[in-house]
């Protein structure tokens, strides 16, 4: 029995390097995701409408729990900073900083790159303008010194930083406690990873063979990959999940984000021929050549050629990496962004000049323009 039991807890190589049970609980939990996913986007809308104040008031619960067990506000900020002078990170808050900064906005860029999946529901222009005012910027900054007051709260409460919120649980006292800890951890993982990491990449295979693939298609496909990957071994190290996973994608997808906004404000002007965007076919002014333009893809090639050697020096692909590209890289996604938007501004630019396929122009094939 307890030999049993033992072999069932230790982790497995075949399985990534977690146990039965664990794995079983994870499968358990992306079966409940799917299962939302598959009602539709309804469905999915009203989780996180009554989820967020749900979360909010978890969070404050939280809050008062570590205000109450440390001590007060003095107590939990007490600790020095680990980068004064004397400490033992002295001198190093720009390399902490710089890749700390870039792996949160490459975090919140996918989101940002495939807002129109969610602004699109959106009664009107208003709405989405202040939704995303508010509830993205405001709440993050929240959210961000809650997870600070409590990290250093558990410094005063049991003697060291405890930053994994699973171990914070499991060191928590009281089952009722410990049962509303794990259901905001268990709602907030939920939350975020439909609406995050489900609904854009599911549209996108969608997008990819609209008369084939649905959108519950898609979320099957995406969830499929997402198993494959076994995500538990990209948080198995801190520095490996922030270093090389958040700032290794921000370093691809910075360069997409530069074309989309260079294209939109400084190209085009925030003109927009709505009919051609869903024309296809040569007589669409967004054809380009051969349905591809090649000005972007420029862009985007480009923009992240400077941040290649300092993603595969991360993951342990590439040696003797010299340490200004390993400094481009730790600001990878505004490396792209900035590489690639002057790349497509010049690229298009000549594009007009020349009378090349893929330049904008003031009307296009589909009807009028008019300002998205």
């Amino acid at each position: 029995g307890g030999g049993t039991a033992l072999a069932a807890a230790a982790p497995l190589e075949a399985l990534g390097g977690i146990s039965v049970p664990e794995f079983a609980c994870f499968v358990a939990f992306w079966a409940l995701q799917i299962g939302i996913v598959l009602r539709g986007m309804e469905a999915i809308r009203a989780l996180e409408k009554y989820s967020a104040p749900l979360l909010i008031a978890l969070s404050a619960a939280l809050l008062a729990w570590a205000l109450s067990a440390a001590g007060g506000v003095g107590p939990m900020l007490s600790a020095p900073s680990q980068f004064a002078e004397g400490m033992p990170k002295e001198g190093k808050l720009l390399s902490v900083l710089i890749p700390a900064v870039t792996a949160n906005v490459g975090f919140w860029g996918t989101l940002s790159l495939n807002i129109p999946d969610f602004t699109r529901f959106a009664r009107s222009q208003r709405d989405q303008v202040v939704g995303q005012a508010l509830g993205l910027p405001v709440f993050m900054a929240l959210f961000t010194l809650l997870g600070l007051a409590v990290t250093s709260a558990t410094v005063v409460i049991y003697g060291a930083p405890v930053i994994d919120p699973v171990q914070l649980v499991g060191k928590m006292e009281g089952t009722a406690a410990v049962c509303t800890a794990l259901l905001g951890l268990m709602w907030a993982t939920l939350t975020t990873n439909i609406a995050a990491n489900v609904v854009a990449p599911a549209n996108a295979f969608v997008n990819v063979a609209p008369r084939r693939l649905s959108f519950n298609t898609g979320a099957l496909v995406t969830a499929c990959i997402g198993l494959a990957i076994q995500p538990w071994k990209l948080i198995s190290s801190s520095s490996g999940f922030i270093n090389t996973w958040l700032v290794g994608y921000s370093a691809l997808l910075g360069p997409v984000i530069g074309v989309v906004m260079a294209d939109y404000w400084l190209v085009r002007r925030r003109q927009l021929d709505v009919d051609a965007l869903y024309t296809s076919g040569p007589t669409s002014a967004y054809w380009y050549t051969g349905g591809w333009n090649p000005a972007a893809i420029a862009a985007v090639v480009l923009g992240t050629a400077p941040s290649l050697p300092g993603l595969l020096a991360n993951a342990g692909v590439l040696q003797g990496v010299p340490p200004l590209l390993l400094s481009v890289y730790d600001a990878a996604w505004f490396v792209g962004v900035g590489v690639s938007t002057l790349v497509y501004c010049v690229l298009m630019a000549a594009a007009s000049r020349f009378g090349s396929e893929g330049a904008p122009t003031s009307g296009g094939a589909g009807g009028a323009p008019s300002p998205a």
